[in-house]
C-alpha cells in the first residue's frame, strides 16, 4: 500500500505542477499529451479512436480534449481520406507553434520533476518499468 499510494500522491503532485507550468498556453497536460501526439505523428493526424488507445484514455476523453484542442485552433478535424465513418485530428501551425513553445517550457524546468535528479530519474523509470511492461503500457524491446 505504501507503494501504491506513494506513486498515486506523486501523479497528483506532477499533474498539478505541469498543469501550472502549461497555464499560459490554456493548455492541460491531458491536452498537452494529445498535441504532443499528432505532432510526432507521420502525418500530423490521427484518428481519435487511435488517440484514445496510444493515451490510454476512455473515448469521451479524447472528445474532450480534441473539442478543447480544436476550439483553441490548435487541431482541427478532418474527415478519413478513405474511411467516410472515420474523423481524424490534425493539428495546426498554431498547434505544432504551442507544442514545440510548452515542451521547451517543460525542459527548462525538467517537466516538474524536481528535486529529482537526472540519476534517481532513470531509478524511478527503470523500477516502474517491469509494471508498465507487464501490463502492455509498451514492448520491453
Amino acid at each position: 500500500m505504501l507503494a501504491v499510494t506513494s506513486i498515486m500522491r506523486v501523479e497528483q503532485i506532477l499533474m498539478a505542477r505541469l498543469n501550472a507550468a502549461l497555464a499560459p498556453w490554456d493548455l492541460t497536460f491531458p491536452r498537452y499529451e494529445a498535441l504532443m501526439l499528432l505532432l510526432f505523428s507521420r502525418a500530423g493526424s490521427l484518428p481519435l479512436g487511435k488517440i484514445g488507445d496510444r493515451l490510454q484514455v476512455h473515448r469521451a476523453s479524447v472528445t474532450n480534449v480534441i473539442d478543447r484542442l480544436e476550439a483553441q485552433g490548435l487541431v482541427r478535424r478532418v474527415q478519413h481520406a478513405t474511411d467516410r465513418r472515420a474523423v481524424l485530428a490534425e493539428i495546426t501551425d498554431d498547434g505544432r507553434r504551442v507544442a514545440r513553445e510548452a515542451t521547451a517550457r517543460l525542459d527548462d524546468d525538467r517537466f516538474c520533476t524536481a528535486p529529482l535528479d537526472d540519476d534517481e530519474l532513470r531509478d524511478v523509470f527503470r523500477v516502474l518499468r517491469s509494471l508498465r511492461v507487464g501490463a502492455g503500457d509498451f514492448d520491453a524491446a
